[in-house]
């Protein structure tokens, strides 16, 4: 199977598999189960059938006909969290397996199980115990291996030799955010798709179903933020709209900001507007001040006023440069920098682009 770079990598192929039932991950969503008022959305809907995973449909067409050709192989699936990794295995498992998928999967968050005892012991003695069919589509059993990037080179290793050992009975699907984690021994035994993050579009459409089903008051401002704030990640995006639903009757702009402790685009503007005209001290004195009295974080400050440089004319050395300042900036907050001082550096950072834009006007 060749590579293909964007929404989907395939590499490798091998024979038969599917997935595990319920995991507190969700990404895609449609079908809502019948659950009481207090169930977290992410998973009142989450998809109960590949049919209901509406984006990366090339990855769901290509695994659907895989499993109805009897020939899915070994799959590791990564990308961002909240693009739809866990709950596509699990439409499979549903496929294959349906009301015995219990029976038919052994499910490891590799963050907790994550030693090779896990692997000799667990993995190990389910993959070599012999399954019958039930009158199932396949008698082929799953290992689901969630955030598999956290194993431990060992672990890995180990459980590169039951792949191998144990192909004939059992397929294995490991999950990860970041594949270059897991050691090349393992990714060569899997066929690789990438589930890149979210398009608007999708993440937009499976919001207002929800909505639409829940009977609530979003307006389009409001849609348009829990849309940006998601950054591509459905579950964040469903979580934010219950959170905000659950602070407010209405769904507004400003209610979506409040509830995740993000600036407002206007602040950010406002804040744009002082560090690109006032001078040091002032400038200082007016963004601590919104800052505290909003109690906003500087590291989203610094981060929403990254993305506002884009939007401000001028010329590509200049924004580069000041672009490389604010990342230098955002990594030392990340680090528990003081905050004061980083607040200094932004400002003497927004200081010489100035400088640097009237120079190349002049």
């Amino acid at each position: 199977m060749a590579e293909v770079i964007s929404p989907m990598d395939v590499d490798d192929d091998n024979n038969n598999l599917s997935a595990r039932p319920d995991k507190g991950k969700s990404a895609i969503v449609s079908a809502p189960a019948p659950d009481g008022k207090a169930t977290p959305w992410v998973e009142k809907y989450r998809p109960q059938s590949l049919d209901d995973v509406a984006a990366h449909r090339d990855i769901v067409d290509t695994i659907d006909r895989l499993t109805n050709e009897g020939r899915l192989p070994h799959l590791l699936l990564y990308g961002p969290p909240g693009t739809g990794k866990t709950s596509t295995i699990l439409a499979v498992a549903r496929k294959l397996y349906g009301a015995q998928y219990h029976n038919m999967i052994l499910e490891l968050n590799a963050s907790d199980d994550r030693g090779i005892d896990v692997v000799r012991q667990q993995i190990q003695d389910f993959a070599s115990t012999q399954s019958f069919s039930f009158g199932l589509k396949s008698s082929v059993k799953l290992v689901l291996l969630d955030e598999a990037d956290a194993m431990t080179k060992d672990a890995q290793f180990a459980l590169r030799r039951v792949i191998e050992k144990y192909t004939k009975n059992t397929r294995f699907a490991l999950i990860c955010n970041h594949v270059n984690k897991v050691i090349p021994a393992l990714q060569s035994r899997c066929t690789r798709f990438r589930f890149a993050p979210l398009d608007g579009v999708h993440v937009s459409a499976r919001l207002k179903h929800v909505i639409k089903a829940e009977g609530l008051d979003v307006t389009d401002s409001g849609l348009a933020a829990l849309v940006r704030l998601s950054n591509g990640d459905m579950r964040k995006a469903l979580n934010i709209l219950q959170s905000t639903y659950m602070a407010s009757q209405q769904i507004t702009e400003e209610a979506v900001y409040l509830c995740t402790g993000n600036p407002l685009p206007k602040d950010i503007e406002q804040i744009s507007y002082w560090l690109l005209n006032e001078q040091f001290a002032e400038s200082f004195k007016r963004i601590y001040e919104v800052k505290t009295r909003k109690g906003l974080a500087l590291i989203d400050i610094v981060r929403e006023v990254t993305m506002f440089v884009f939007k401000i004319k001028m010329p590509s050395d200049v924004r580069v440069q000041l672009i490389n300042d604010l990342a230098d900036i955002e990594y030392r907050l990340s680090f528990g920098c003081n905050a004061k001082l980083q607040l200094g550096s932004l400002i003497a950072s927004f200081t010489r682009a100035r400088s640097a834009l009237v120079a190349a006007a002049g």
